[in-house]
């Protein structure tokens, strides 16, 4: 009998042993899947020659490949011109910025790090990105492919266990889908408009946007107004950052201008055409509002978003609202066009996704906000535009707190843009966010140079915007300190909550991360209250008040407080 015992337990045994030898042949399989179909092969380029050309220092912080050059603004802007065919574009633009191309991937990586601590999550995080962009390559146009694999040369050589330079890259372009589609509950609350005809002072159409994408304050201090002179299709201009061949802002010479906002969306199933790349084809291929429609149409995106088309030879504006299964037009007939982060048109605004991104985001306070400010303003202008842009304020000029959602002004903002299609003209904001001045570039006279010799201002001086006084003020020195406060806190460091929450008394998220940091240390009496008072004031979000309210029901049910 014993001995039958001990024969059972060994084949038990056994087959134990096998299962788990399947099972780890199985994960390891797995791996070794996801591993291989993440690898993106780059393209094949017959002519190579570009990657000896060298680039000329003509000044501090400014460099120049023949007609191609690259320099830092008295205002603090980096400004880039490129010109050629996509590789050789791409070898130039990362020759050209090659110490910012690997600055901005340290900071990318270092924001990352700081949201996401866990080395094995982050593990997790490389291989679900790997996967889920395993078929990216085929929805990105040759050109594209081509002028990133360019840049990648220049890429730093530090990270090569999240991936190839090039595979880095074009994963790159996907961030802003891939981040969009897993925390959708948190969009960027990007805001832009369009005025024309009667609404516009001298009836020319004015579009303003506030690009309010956040990636850290470092992410954000070398901004680059790039002018492109491609060899096909039409040359442009656009805001962007190192190593980044998308577009967030745009206008190119036709006087068509993209920008994107994000809409709510659901987790896809796999890659497809990045957002910022549709709106790159967009710009360098459309001249009107029926090719830009005709070209957001054919590709694919795995995300939504709505592109705010301006467009100089209709005099008008529109938005093209783009889901992953379906498109739709929003148009108006009163001169003028607001967009949040909501759809409008009469097929997508009917969207349960929609109506609930309407009760649940700060998108329709905001576009309330907008249209407050516009109907106030009267006849537009470009600084009654900026104006706008700068507002801090809430409905009816509520004090909301400084760096609410809900107002036009966030403080978070990456870039902020105001164009001036007919006369090419683009106004761009300085630091910090959309406070500093606006710089003016004039499109007809940047492409109208042919090299630069020297290390000269090209901008527009006499056009130039002042920066907002409110950097002047007391309110604003208070917001650097609730700034300082929270990062403190955001770091793991001490901080003093009590002066956080003094420097920006109607911001309901100084009560709220004030009730998160004692709740941490135990100090729950102290936590309510700040949740409580958290709850008086115009919280931007139903999920952030949720998320209050949750608190506040810990702390009761386990009586922490009493």
């Amino acid at each position: 009998m014993e001995q039958k015992k001990r024969s059972w337990g060994r084949k038990l045994l056994r087959v134990i042993g096998w299962i788990m030898l399947v099972l780890l042949l199985l994960i390891t399989g797995l791996i070794v899947y996801v591993v291989s179909v993440s690898h993106i092969d780059p393209p094949k380029i017959a002519d190579q020659s570009a990657l000896k050309l060298e680039r000329k220092q003509i000044d501090s912080n400014c460099y120049a490949i023949g007609n191609n050059w690259f320099r830092k603004s008295k205002s603090g802007l980096w400004e880039l011109y490129v010109q050629g065919a996509p590789f050789e574009r791409g070898v130039i633009c990362g020759k050209l910025t090659a110490e910012l191309v690997k600055r901005q991937e340290d900071n990318f990586t270092a924001q990352i790090r700081k949201m996401i601590p866990s080395e094995s999550y982050l593990k997790f995080l490389k291989y679900f990105i790997g996967w889920f962009n395993r078929n990216l390559a085929d929805h990105v146009n040759e050109e594209n492919k081509e002028e990133i694999y360019g840049i990648s040369f220049s890429a730093s050589d530090d990270y090569g266990y999240i991936g190839t330079k090039y595979e880095r890259l074009m994963n790159y372009h996907a961030a802003h889908d891939i981040g969009h589609a897993l925390q959708s509950m948190a969009l960027v609350g990007c805001t832009s408009f369009a005025t024309w005809n009667g609404r516009s002072a001298d009836s020319s159409l004015i579009l303003g946007r506030n690009f309010d994408f956040y990636a850290g304050d470092k992410f954000a201090e070398d901004k680059i107004v790039a002018f492109y002179h491609p060899a096909a299709g039409y040359r442009f201009m656009m805001v962007t950052w190192a190593g980044f061949t998308g577009v967030a802002s745009g206008m190119n010479e036709q006087g068509l201008t993209v920008t994107i906002n994000a809409d709510k969306t659901s987790i896809p199933p796999g890659a497809a055409t990045p957002v910022s790349l549709v709106a790159r084809e967009i710009l360098q291929y459309a001249k009107n509002i029926d090719e830009a429609w005709a070209i957001a149409k054919k590709r694919k995106m795995f995300v939504s978003e709505s592109f705010l088309i301006g467009s100089a030879n209709d005099n008008k504006a529109v938005v093209i609202e783009k889901t992953p299964d379906s498109m739709d037009l929003y148009a108006s007939d009163n001169n003028f066009i607001t967009c949040a982060n909501h759809f409008q048109g009469k097929q997508l605004s009917r969207l349960a996704s929609n109506e609930q991104q309407m009760k649940e985001s700060a998108s329709p306070y905001r576009f309330e906000r907008l249209n407050e400010l516009l109907a106030r303003s009267g006849a537009n202008t470009v600084q009654k535009t900026v104006d706008i842009l700068r507002d801090r304020a809430g409905v009816h000029d509520a004090n909301i707190g400084m760096g609410n959602e809900k107002a036009m002004n966030q403080l978070i903002a990456h870039h902020s843009v105001v164009f001036e299609p007919k006369k090419r003209l683009v106004w761009v904001s300085t630091q910090p966010w959309q406070l500093g001045q606006y710089v003016a570039y004039d499109l007809n006279k940047i492409f109208a140079m042919h090299g630069l010799t020297g290390n000269t201002e090209v901008c527009d001086s006499a056009l130039n915007i002042a920066a907002d006084t409110f950097l002047q003020s007391k309110e604003y020195q208070n917001f650097v300190v609730f700034r300082q406060v929270k990062q403190d806190i955001m770091d793991g460091k001490d901080a003093d909550v009590k002066k956080m929450v003094q420097a920006n008394p109607e911001f309901y998220n100084a009560y709220v991360l004030a009730g998160d940091y004692e709740f941490k240390h135990r100090q729950y009496r102290e936590a309510k209250h700040y949740y409580e008072e958290a709850l008086t004031k115009v919280i931007a979000t139903w999920g952030e008040e949720e998320k209050v309210r949750k608190q506040l029901k810990k702390i009761q049910e386990k009586h922490l407080a009493d």
